[in-house]
C-alpha cells in the first residue's frame, strides 16, 4: 500500500506538465496549450487529450541542455531508465511499470525499433536533431496495435519555417571524458515549401561501463575488463515538403544514425558494436470533400546491428572480425481517413499495415511476419462533456486476431480544470529473440512457446491549466497477463498475472522571469501470479520518483538548476538484486552574447553521486559541458 508519508513528500516535490500551451480567446485564465497528434492521431490541444501526456518543445531542449533522450525523460512521470553504462550505452525506456517493450516508438509518425530484441535504441537519436517529443501515458493499441501497453512517444525533427529564408545553424560542445560534438544545419522555406537538413557527429572516451566484479558474480558482462568504453556516433537527416493552395501537402523525412559503442567483453562476445538506425517516411495528405481528410503514410525503419572483437587491454589489435550481426527492417504503410460529422464531432477511421523482417548470422526458425489493423475513433463535444471512442482489429500472421478498444469521458469546468476518466485494452506479440534465438554453449537463450502479452488499464486523473500556473494528478491501474521476464538462467517465460499502481502528479509555474516545473511518481509494479514471487517488485523500477526544474533569466543570461531524486529497485523477479536509491543535481547556465549566438555551460550530478539503474553497471559521476551555439 501507497505510504502517506510518502506521498507527501512526493505532493510537496511535485512538479510540472506540459511545458507549452495554446492561449484561449474565451478564458482570460487559461492558458497556452500544445497542440498534439499522439494521443488521438488527430491534432487537438493537450487539454483536449484525456491522457496523460508531457510535451517537451524545442525550447525546453535548449534550457536543459542534454546530452541525450534520456537526459529529457528522466524523472517524467511513470518514466523509469535503465542505463548500462555512459553516453551511448544501451538505454532501457520503462513507462508506468510496463516493460521497455511496451513503449510504441515513432519519429515523425513511423514505428521504429529493433524487431529482434524489440528494444528503441534512444541512445542513438542524436538531441540536435527533434524538435519536439511527445510522450503520451496508458494503453495506445486501439489506434497504434502492438507495443502500446505503457504508452507512446513520439520524436519530431526539426521543420524548416515557412518564409523564413534561409537559416544556417551550428553547435560545437566539448566537455568530461573527451567529449566532443557538433551540428551543422541549413533550413528555410517559403509560404509553399519548408526543409531541413543537418550532418552531426559525436566521440565521447567514455568511462568502464560495467562495474569490477561482475564475472564472480555472474551478471552484468560476465568479465572483468576495467578499459573506457568510448563511444562515436555519426549522423545526418533532412526532411522538406510542399503545401498546395488547396491545402494539399506532400513531406518527406529522412534520418540515420551510425555509431561504434564499446564494452566489455571478450573473444566469444565481443566487445564493440556497430550499429545503424535508418527511418525514411512519406506522407500526403488532401481533402477531398469539406468535411474529408485522407492522410497516407508510408514509411521504413531499419536497426543494423554488428559486434566485433578488437583485441587486448594494450593496444595490441587484432584484425576486426564479426562474432554477429542482426538487421531488422520494418516497412509501414497507413490510411487513415479524418471526418467531421457535426461541430465538435470527428471519427477517425483506418488501416495500418506492417511487415517485419530480421535477417542474422544467428539462424532463426522464422524471420518475418506481416500484421494488418483496422480502426475507428470517434471524438465528441456535448456542451461540457468530452467523450472518445476507439476500436482496433489486429490480425498478425503468426498470432491471429487481437481486438483492442478504449474509452475515455472528460469534463471541462471553468478556469481550464478538467476531470477524466479511462479505460483501455492492449497487447504485445513476443520478439523474434525472445522465441527463436538459438541456445548459447547449449544452454536455452528462447522460448518457442511464448504467448502474447494482454492488459487491461483504467485511470482517473484531473488537471488544471491557467495563465501561469498548472498542476494535474492521475491514478491507475494496469494489469498484466502473460507479462514476459526472464528467469534466473535468462530464458524469457510468461508470468501469468502481474499488477501495476500508480499515482503521478506535476505542478509548474512561469512568473515573470522564473520558471519551475516538477513532477512526481509512486508506483506498485508488482508480480501478482501467486508463486513465489509473487508480491515482489518488477526489475529495474523504482517505486518513487521525484524531479524539480527551477530557471530563471537575467538578462541575456538564464541559470538554472534540476534535481532528481529515485528509490531502490531490483534487477531481478526475485528481488535479490537490490540497488539503492540516489538523487543527483544538474546546474546550467547560458549567455546569449550577440544575435543568434550563446554559450552554454553545464554541471552534471553536482555532488558525483555513485549509483546504477541497471546492477553493476556504472554511471557518469560529476560531468561538465561547454558549448557554443549559433542560430538565427
Amino acid at each position: 500500500m501507497l505510504k502517506k508519508s510518502a506521498l507527501a513528500s512526493a505532493l510537496l516535490l511535485a512538479l510540472a506538465a506540459p511545458s507549452v500551451y495554446a492561449q484561449s480567446t474565451h478564458d482570460p485564465d487559461s492558458t497556452l496549450e500544445p497542440v498534439i497528434v499522439t494521443a488521438t492521431r488527430t491534432a487537438i490541444t493537450a487539454n483536449e487529450a484525456l491522457s496523460s501526456v508531457s510535451v517537451i518543445t524545442r525550447e525546453d531542449i535548449e534550457r536543459l541542455q542534454p546530452v541525450s533522450i534520456a537526459d529529457l525523460l528522466t524523472g517524467l512521470p511513470g518514466v523509469s531508465i535503465g542505463q548500462s553504462g555512459g553516453i551511448g550505452a544501451q538505454t532501457d525506456f520503462y513507462l508506468r511499470g510496463t516493460n521497455a517493450t511496451h513503449v510504441l516508438v515513432l519519429i515523425d509518425g513511423v514505428r521504429i525499433g529493433s524487431v529482434s530484441i524489440g528494444l528503441t535504441a534512444l541512445e542513438q537519436i542524436p538531441v540536435s536533431v527533434i524538435d519536439r517529443i511527445e510522450l503520451v501515458r496508458g494503453p495506445r493499441a486501439s489506434l497504434y496495435g502492438s507495443d502500446a501497453i505503457g504508452g507512446v512517444l513520439q520524436i519530431f525533427t526539426k521543420h524548416g519555417q515557412p518564409n523564413g529564408g534561409i537559416s544556417p545553424s551550428v553547435s560545437v560542445t566539448g566537455g568530461s571524458h573527451g567529449y566532443v560534438s557538433g551540428q551543422a544545419g541549413i533550413s528555410g522555406g517559403d509560404v509553399h515549401l519548408w526543409y531541413n537538413a543537418s550532418l552531426g557527429g559525436t566521440y565521447s572516451g567514455g568511462i568502464p561501463n560495467c562495474r569490477m566484479g561482475s564475472a564472480e558474480l555472474g551478471v552484468a558482462c560476465f568479465v572483468d575488463d576495467p578499459r573506457n568504453d568510448a563511444y562515436r556516433n555519426w549522423n545526418g537527416f533532412a526532411n522538406f515538403g510542399y503545401r498546395w493552395d488547396n491545402g494539399t501537402e506532400l513531406a518527406f523525412n529522412w534520418l540515420r544514425s551510425k555509431s561504434n559503442a564499446e564494452f566489455a567483453g571478450s573473444p566469444y562476445s565481443g566487445n564493440d558494436s556497430l550499429e545503424e538506425q535508418y527511418v525514411a517516411g512519406a506522407r500526403l495528405s488532401f481533402t477531398p470533400l469539406s468535411p474529408w481528410k485522407v492522410t497516407l503514410n508510408a514509411g521504413q525503419s531499419r536497426d543494423d546491428l554488428a559486434s566485433y572483437y578488437q583485441g587486448s587491454y594494450f593496444g595490441q589489435y587484432y584484425p576486426r572480425m564479426a562474432t554477429g550481426y542482426f538487421n531488422s527492417r520494418r516497412n509501414q504503410a497507413s490510411w487513415q481517413n479524418d471526418i467531421t460529422l457535426a461541430a465538435n464531432q470527428l471519427l477517425t477511421a483506418g488501416v495500418d499495415y506492417q511487415q517485419e523482417h530480421v535477417a542474422s548470422d544467428t539462424a532463426f526458425e522464422r524471420s518475418t511476419r506481416a500484421d494488418t489493423g483496422t480502426f475507428l475513433q470517434y471524438q465528441g463535444t456535448f456542451g461540457r462533456n468530452e467523450i472518445q471512442l476507439a476500436a482496433r482489429h489486429d490480425h498478425n500472421d503468426q498470432f491471429g486476431n487481437h481486438n483492442t478498444g478504449s474509452a475515455a469521458w472528460g469534463y471541462h469546468f471553468e478556469h481550464g480544470l478538467v476531470l477524466s476518466a479511462s479505460y483501455g485494452s492492449a497487447f504485445h506479440a513476443p520478439t523474434f529473440d525472445d522465441l527463436y534465438f538459438p541456445p548459447s554453449g547449449g544452454f536455452p537463450t528462447a522460448n518457442p512457446n511464448l504467448r502474447p502479452e494482454t492488459s487491461r488499464s483504467g485511470e482517473i486523473g484531473v488537471t488544471q491549466q491557467l495563465q501561469h500556473w498548472n498542476w494535474g494528478v492521475n491514478a491507475y491501474q494496469t494489469t498484466i497477463n502473460n507479462l514476459i521476464v526472464l528467469d534466473s538462467n535468462y530464458v524469457p517465460q510468461n508470468m501469468s498475472r502481474a499488477r501495476i499502481r500508480g499515482l503521478e502528479g506535476q505542478f509548474g509555474f512561469n512568473l515573470d522571469d522564473w520558471r519551475m516545473q516538477s513532477y512526481f511518481t509512486l508506483l506498485q509494479p508488482k508480480n501478482d501470479d501467486g508463486g513465489p514471487d509473487n508480491g515482489k517488485l518488477l526489475q529495474r523500477r523504482a517505486q518513487r520518483t521525484a524531479r524539480v526544474d527551477l530557471d530563471r533569466k537575467l538578462g541575456q543570461f538564464n541559470v538554472g538548476a534540476s534535481f532528481f531524486a529515485a528509490s531502490k529497485r531490483y534487477d531481478d523477479i526475485a528481488n535479490t538484486r537490490r540497488m539503492g536509491g540516489y538523487a543527483t543535481t544538474d546546474l546550467r547556465a547560458s549567455y546569449a552574447f550577440a544575435p543568434g549566438w550563446q554559450l552554454e555551460a553545464k554541471l552534471a550530478n553536482v555532488f558525483d553521486r555513485n549509483y546504477e539503474t541497471v546492477y553493476y553497471y556504472n554511471q557518469l559521476g560529476r560531468t561538465w559541458y561547454l558549448s557554443l551555439r549559433y542560430a538565427p
